[in-house]
């Protein structure tokens, strides 16, 4: 008998079958690419990071992250890296890593209650997480392109609880608000102050703030009409578009 190597996908199922023959033998069909992948991003990189909700974890399972990247790129879908995404003339538009995006997640408690702003979705692959956390989702971009595009696919994925508005990440949509949760699809180097004034009493905003260095996973709460906030953990993430710090004067 040789042991090593890859595993076969015949099972032979042994029991006190007569002069101890298998009684039956099936087959155990392997996972697809895409599928062992999601499987390898949670396993590896989302419970290592302490992402220990499981409802989360079923999220990032469930959603196919390679459908929102382009075509060409799909095979980087899965690494542990900010992944560009955008096409064109557009501002560069980026992936975050799965990890930070679930650890921010994660903090925001999100209910499947909850009305939830998605900050600068580009093509959507957050929105799509939270699209099966919360009850409702609102989500931001201003390309149209980047829109379109998250919007086909969230149809395709049957998440009819996600909407789409053509405003910048810091404008959000006050239309809609308050908000239950807030989240910031990438980086900011300047305070969000429309945003936090979009928060529902009790309200929670979770994102990347490199107003200092190291930039850190901060999380916001609004209560009594006051803000605070607690830092969560280091975390550099590109800055979304509208949240560069203004550039200094120079003499």
């Amino acid at each position: 008998m040789r042991f090593g190597g890859a595993c076969s996908k015949d099972v032979a199922v042994l029991g006190s079958s007569p002069a101890g023959k298998a009684r039956t033998t099936s087959k155990v069909p392997p996972m697809s690419g895409f599928a062992a992948a999601r499987q390898n991003m949670v396993d590896a990189q989302a419970r290592p990071s302490d992402v220990t909700d499981l409802r989360i974890l079923d999220a990032m399972l469930a959603v196919p992250r390679e459908a929102f990247v382009p075509e060409g790129q799909r095979a980087l879908a899965y690494l542990d890296l900010d992944l560009g995404i955008s096409e064109g003339a557009s501002a560069k538009r980026f992936l975050i890593r799965p990890a930070v995006t679930a650890k921010l997640l994660q903090a925001a408690e999100i209910k499947d209650t909850d009305k939830v702003l998605v900050a600068g979705c580009a093509t959507g692959y957050t929105a799509a997480l939270v699209g099966r956390l919360a009850g409702q989702v609102i989500a931001t971009e201003t390309d149209p392109a980047e829109a379109a595009r998250a919007r086909d696919v969230l149809v395709t994925l049957g998440l009819g609880n996600v909407a789409f508005r053509g405003t910048t990440a810091a404008e959000g949509d006050p239309a809609n608000a308050p908000y239950d949760v807030i989240v910031l699809d990438g980086g900011t180097e300047v305070i969000p102050e429309q945003l936090y004034g979009q928060l529902k009493e009790g309200g929670r905003l979770v994102g990347v703030f490199a107003m200092t260095k190291p930039p850190r996973a901060t999380i916001v709460t609004r209560s009594h009409g006051e803000f605070g906030n607690r830092m969560l953990f280091d975390a550099a993430v590109p800055v979304l578009p509208g949240f560069e710090r203004p550039p200094a004067f120079v003499f």
